[in-house]
């Protein structure tokens, strides 16, 4: 039985469509539509509910050294403040999760990992903690609204004190006042758009969500929902979790090796990687040239040849053209390549193109 995030009733008053998704139910688009929840965030602002999302508090001694082994990225110079993305592997170099961390101190830090994943990243930490550390899920908890756009900091900043806002990616300021709620403030977003990732206690949540609808209407903010969120995190080649990676997928192949340390001392999943070398298929971006939309799970061909399939694909706004995510030979993954793609029986022409397709 699907949950219901403390926004629920919120949405239905807002016209929210609600679906089912990880484990929540929650508004896929408002009457409005997609395409204007999407536009919207790439010249005004959006507000979303990711209240679903699971936060895990690591605390201890060890803390860091437990990171450093759960998890593909180096957290030893990380100031606390800061946030850092990260990536989960199981012992076969296959992605358990990609996920973000926060340090609060030198032994308290934050993981925020996807919803559908968790129970299973939970158990996976748990069973490998360091002795000296303690993981605690905490994400019922936690509330998280996300305030993606271009406006979003003169939203924010009719709220709060300058001092108050994250000023650089991926920063995060702790015990914000926001109308006398305790918020934690995060640059950071999943739109390719600057924004804001603010978490409260799920008691806040509907006061501080139209305490945040009232400041952002001369900004133009509207509610977002699941749709938009997917159309804009493709449109700037942002990666999603069961579609560019999974288990049997690994971030080198993803096309993550900006958050894999390699030259750390080790890592689980550490091994299965340096055995497997250099990736024999790679995640590249598509631009449809023919006529149709792709979208998952369709062959990638060149002539007869299949060289690889689609992990994602929509039609994007702001760019105005059909594309799509594919994983491909790496020896076919050449910008400018051009390719067709099965589209229910039908081949269809595309080209490869460097990613992300949306530039802010």
């Amino acid at each position: 039985m699907e949950r219901k995030t403390p926004l629920y009733d919120v949405h239905i008053a807002e016209g929210g469509k609600i679906v089912p998704f990880a484990g929540y139910l929650l508004p896929v688009q408002y009457a409005g539509g997609v395409i204007k929840e999407h536009m919207a965030v790439r010249q005004a602002a959006g507000l979303f509910d990711v209240s679903h999302m699971g936060e895990i508090l690591f605390t201890g001694p060890t803390a860091l050294d437990t990171l450093n082994h759960l998890l593909t990225n180096d957290f030893t110079d990380m100031p606390a403040g800061r946030v850092r993305y990260s990536v989960m592997c199981n012992e076969k170099g296959g992605v358990i999760d990609d996920l973000v961390i926060y340090k609060f101190g030198d032994e308290e830090y934050l993981a925020v990992v996807n919803a559908a994943n968790r129970h299973k990243d939970y158990a996976h930490m748990a069973a490998n903690l360091l002795p000296g550390t303690k993981a605690e899920d905490i994400s019922d908890s936690v509330a998280q609204l996300a305030l993606q756009g271009p406006a979003a900091p003169a939203v924010l900043g009719s709220l709060v004190s300058e001092d108050k806002l994250p000023k650089k990616y991926y920063t995060a300021v702790r015990d914000v006042d926001i109308n006398g709620m305790k918020c934690m403030i995060s640059r950071t977003g999943y739109t390719g758009e600057l924004g804001y990732e603010v978490y409260t206690a799920p008691e806040n949540a509907v006061a501080l969500w139209k305490t945040l609808r009232e400041a952002g209407g001369e900004h133009g903010l509207i509610p977002c929902g699941l749709g938009a969120r997917d159309t804009l995190r493709l449109e700037a080649a942002m990666p999603l979790y069961g579609h560019e990676m999974d288990e049997d997928i690994s971030p080198l192949e993803a096309g993550l090796n900006f958050g894999v340390k390699m030259g750390k001392s080790d890592f689980i999943g550490k091994a299965a990687l340096e055995a497997a070398g250099e990736p024999s298929r790679v995640r590249v971006g598509l631009e449809i040239t023919g006529r149709g939309i792709a979208r998952e799970h369709q062959d990638v061909f060149i002539g007869e040849e299949k060289i690889g399939v689609t992990t994602s694909g929509t039609h994007c706004p702001a760019v105005g053209k059909a594309v799509a995510m594919a994983l491909v030979s790496a020896d076919r993954s050449a910008a400018g390549t051009e390719v067709d793609v099965d589209i229910r029986g039908r081949r269809v022409s595309a080209v490869i193109v460097p990613l992300p397709f949306y530039h802010r």
